[in-house]
């Protein structure tokens, strides 16, 4: 019997259910989570093929399928799934909280030490998942799928996606093809201290790199949505594009905030300096009345945004301390240790 967690008041597993869960857990080696949301009609196909895929690896497995909040008969579906498998667990999300909050509880609940994030779609093969799991005994910490012969809208989702790849690897230094597959395999130790917010679970091979992981990617097969409705649009490349920006940021000044907002601040001071110092030059040395100009408004406007931007500059150091320094947080991590002692 599977362990499924539910809402709303549903019953809970027996107690038998539980133990012979947590038997099951203590030896995984690989974690399948997929995030489900209105795929009623891929779930139970996609669950047989993926059991069946990790059964003949022979190794100690579980598939965690996240329900968010699914509007259709979804539910009733992993309900079944799980029935069927002792190797399903379900999450049963409260509502919609979208993908990343998905992915997120999923690696919560995930106790192996390789972790394979899926899409229940169909559109990902469960096959590939042997593939990438040789690639990371090879020494990688992450292997990243890349939908080389992808099956969808040309120009709506595929020439987009490309566009957003190359801003991406740019702007990360990261060099990947498709960081819009959801079919990757990572080591939980890339995992332990990374909590995904927005659309940014796309930029665990990101994070993981800036810590020091190795990072790879294998062309892997990509299907055509056969039944239900894609959830992308193009709104979430904008969302993508911000999140990156988010990214960028934290890696380079989420210790030091005042490098940034005190930059900005001290570039509008210059700028209201220098202008008030043309505005004093244009009224006695040229006659030129204060009111003939835009310039006493720009000193007024760049004046406060620099010192708004100082005083919130401030503020963020404030808080990076407290967020520290509450948690007892270091804003280092140490990969190894070696040492020529000789114990006591």
């Amino acid at each position: 019997m599977a362990n499924i967690v539910t809402s709303k008041g549903a019953a809970a597993p027996s107690i038998v259910a539980r133990e012979a869960y947590a038997d099951h857990v203590a030896g995984i080696e690989v974690s399948v989570i997929s995030p489900v949301y209105d795929e009623e009609d891929n779930i139970t196909s996609f669950v047989e093929q993926l059991v069946a895929v990790m059964d003949a690896l022979g190794r100690p497995y579980e598939v965690i399928l996240i329900n968010d909040g699914s509007r259709d008969r979804s539910a009733e579906r992993l309900a079944e799934a799980a029935a069927r498998f002792p190797t399903v667990t379900v999450l049963n999300l409260a509502r919609n909280y979208g993908q990343t909050a998905a992915m997120m509880a999923g690696i919560d609940t995930a106790s192996g030490a390789i972790i394979v994030p899926i899409d229940s779609d169909l559109q990902n093969d469960p096959r590939d998942i042997p593939l990438l799991l040789s690639e990371l005994e090879k020494g990688f910490d992450v292997v990243s799928g890349w939908r080389k012969h992808r099956k969808d809208a040309a120009l709506r989702r595929n020439f987009l996606s490309r566009l957003a790849n190359l801003l991406i690897s740019w702007i990360s230094g990261v060099r990947l093809h498709d960081y819009g597959c959801s079919l990757k395999a990572y080591r939980r130790e890339v995992l332990q201290e990374v909590r995904l917010y927005g659309e940014m679970h796309r930029f665990i091979p990101i994070y993981a790199s800036w810590e020091g992981g190795k990072v790879t990617e294998l062309p892997v097969r990509h299907h055509p949505r056969t039944a239900g409705r894609s959830k992308y649009g193009l709104g979430r490349v904008v969302k993508v594009l911000l999140d990156i920006m988010v990214v960028k940021f934290l890696d380079r000044h989420m210790t030091k905030p005042i490098y940034v907002f005190g930059g900005f601040g001290l570039a509008f001071v210059a700028v209201s300096l220098v202008s008030g110092i043309y505005a004093l030059w244009l009224k006695f040395g040229e006659g030129v009345s204060f009111i003939s100009t835009p310039l006493p408004l720009l000193v007024t406007l760049t004046f406060i945004t620099g010192v708004m931007s100082l005083l919130m500059g401030l503020l963020a150091e404030m808080l990076v301390r407290t967020y520290y320094e509450s948690q007892g947080k270091k804003t280092y991590v140490v990969k190894s240790v070696l040492s020529g002692r000789t114990p006591d």
